[in-house]
């Protein structure tokens, strides 16, 4: 093997070599406090795991953390590193140079693979070439890595997304023996840190989450967008991402953010794009099941983490006291759902015409879920005309209504109509898993 890439390879992979110390190595990296993430790595022979989301969101800390429980030989490739990518050119001629490391058991784990010329093809050969060895990925960007992988590694890969964390693996890290006032009153407080500052792993656990999170935002969403993609003009991406920030919940207006940012339309739309892929915003579709007077055209805007919102917009003011406490309450729900359901799982808000709204509807399948936020102190339940509509249209298999503080259960028209605060959000989302005729 080449002197050069067994230098780095020794430097990423310190446990090469003496593998009885390599869990204890592996669990040196990892930050203290540890936080639990909801997700479980499926490793297993002849399909690669894919774990995507965006840089700074926890993939290679929770990763590293699964990989303590392993026995078995892991060896990382990083592939910021040039030496890696000129090596990770050929698949077949890396796995030839690995096997002076790799033994059948060894687990292969490839960092940043966006990195790379041609990942998925890369990842493919991999698998075919080696269909027993057992393989991760992790990809910070989708544009160009999600889309070729679900083309050329159909039945090669299972993808897993990674997001900052969620207000559950919060509330998660709360004593379960704690007194159920407490713990509602400690999920309050970490409901309002994620409304203002979101949920980023090193923010979340600095006293100035603020600072941290200029950072973040010059750091990785300026500059790692520039670094992947040709950015024309980067004031006039910073001002649509801006332009998004202020309007979270709201249509998407491109004719008017282009004519603020000095670009055209097709310039514009490839830049939101381009933050879609880089997961600083999303695009939400509008709902459409054929009934004439639903809006069928432009998309809502989201930002991915409240915290990069605020950091863009409206700085990090507690959110009682802002005018925009219910475009924070509405997008820090949506970052919920996106935490919460699965990457075939699709998620729409639905108006129509009329003036009928549904903040959200997610559809697993045949199956529909319908969910309202109110940023509100209910006393009693409330269903709004809206509500009511959508039941009437759709039969949802229920709807949620996220509040403040109501927590109670009631019907319409056989519909179950679930009161919840926003930590119960997945008692609202479990209907989408239960077997027809529960």
């Amino acid at each position: 093997m080449d002197e050069r890439l067994l230098a780095v390879l020794m430097i990423r992979n310190p446990w090469l070599g003496k593998l009885e110390s390599q869990p204890e190595i592996l669990r040196q990296g990892l930050p203290d406090p540890y936080l639990p993430r909801n997700k479980q790595l499926d490793l297993r022979p002849g399909s690669a795991q894919l774990v995507v989301g965006p840089r700074q969101a926890g993939k290679s800390t929770w990763i590293r953390h699964e990989l303590c429980r392993q026995s078995d030989p892991v060896v990382q490739l990083h592939a910021e590193e040039p030496a890696i990518q000129e090596f990770c050119r050929s698949p077949a001629e890396a796995l030839f140079a690995l096997t002076e490391i790799l033994v059948d058991e060894s687990i292969l784990w490839l960092e940043e693979i966006q990195h790379l010329k041609d990942a998925p093809l890369f990842i493919k050969g991999l698998v075919d070439l080696q269909p027993h060895r057992r393989i991760i990925a992790t990809g910070s960007s989708s544009l160009q890595f999600q889309a070729k992988t679900r083309e050329s590694l159909a039945g090669r890969a299972r993808r897993t997304r990674l997001l900052p964390f969620s207000i559950d693996e919060l509330a998660g890290a709360f004593p379960q023996d704690q007194l159920p006032a407490l713990r509602e009153q400690a999920c309050r407080t970490a409901w309002e840190r994620l409304l203002v500052f979101g949920g980023y792993p090193k923010p979340w656990f600095e006293k100035e989450p603020g600072r941290e999170l200029l950072h973040l935002v010059e750091a990785f969403v300026l500059k790692d967008a520039s670094d992947f993609h040709t950015i024309e003009y980067p004031a006039a991406f910073r001002k649509l991402l801006e332009f998004s920030a202020a309007d979270i919940g709201n249509l998407v207006n491109i004719s008017a953010w282009t004519s603020r940012a000095g670009i055209s339309r097709s310039a514009a739309s490839r830049y939101l794009d381009i933050a879609a892929d880089a997961h600083i915003l999303h695009l939400l579709p509008p709902f459409a099941g054929g009934k004439r007077t639903e809006i069928t055209g432009r998309p809502k805007v989201f930002l991915i983490d409240n915290g990069l919102r605020n950091s863009m917009f409206a700085g990090f003011g507690p959110s009682t006291r802002r005018p925009d406490q219910g475009a924070l309450w509405e997008n820090a729900v949506f970052s919920e759902l996106l935490k919460r359901t699965d990457l075939l799982d699709q998620i729409f808000y639905w108006r129509t015409k009329n003036g009928a709204e549904i903040d959200f509807v997610v559809r697993r399948g045949q199956r529909l879920v319908a969910l309202e936020v109110k940023a509100t102190e209910f006393t009693r339940p409330q269903l709004s005309r809206s509500a009511r509509s959508f039941i009437s249209a759709y039969q949802p298999k229920c709807l949620g209504i996220v509040n403040a503080t109501l927590r109670t259960d009631q019907e319409l028209d056989g519909i179950p109509i679930l009161f919840r605060r926003p930590w119960e959000l997945d008692e609202i989302l479990s209907v989408l898993d239960r077997n027809p005729g529960e």
